[in-house]
């Protein structure tokens, strides 16, 4: 199992797939399942800074695509959460959702919350396209500010991340 593992990890090493890593992690990383994304994207531009550009796209490329999935699956699911219909939470968030409508899904960007929100925004039928871009400008702006922060906490390559 171990020898799986690393091979797992080296396939997934920075900066040999760069660009790659960072698509495939921040998808992931926007389904259900709990991996974070933001050390890949500042790991790939703390060792190229001339990435931070093209990695915060592709991130938010990658994540955006997760968010869509997991609208999908929400889509699928709506029976299954049939059964939840009458819980106090349940109504109490589903009123908030319908009346932000697509919008909620700016706030896609949000640990815990922000992907199984995509997966309700599915459930609840929202239109597809509107919720696809506010999750991307939302996961946009995400890696935008906190790979910038990152690279503003640890200076050494701030100066080079724009040309400077």
């Amino acid at each position: 199992m171990e020898a799986w593992i690393q091979h797992l990890i080296d396939l997934l090493a920075l900066p040999e797939y760069g660009l790659s890593t960072v698509f495939v992690v921040s998808f992931i990383s926007a389904t259900l399942l709990p991996l974070g994304s933001e050390p890949v994207v500042f790991g790939l531009v703390k060792i190229n800074p001339a990435m931070f550009w093209p990695a915060v796209l592709v991130a938010t490329t990658g994540n955006t695509l997760g968010g869509a999935l997991d609208w999908w699956i929400g889509y699928g699911a709506h029976k299954a959460v049939d059964k939840y219909q009458h819980s106090s939470h349940h109504g109490r968030a589903v009123r908030w959702l319908e009346k932000l409508g697509p919008k909620a899904c700016l706030l896609a960007w949000l640990p815990v919350v922000g992907d199984p929100l995509c997966a309700v925004a599915g459930w609840l039928r929202f239109s597809f396209w509107p919720c696809l871009a506010y999750m991307a400008i939302g996961k946009f702006l995400r890696y935008f500010l906190m790979t910038g922060s990152l690279i503003w906490a640890f200076p050494g390559t701030a100066g080079r991340l724009f040309g400077a």
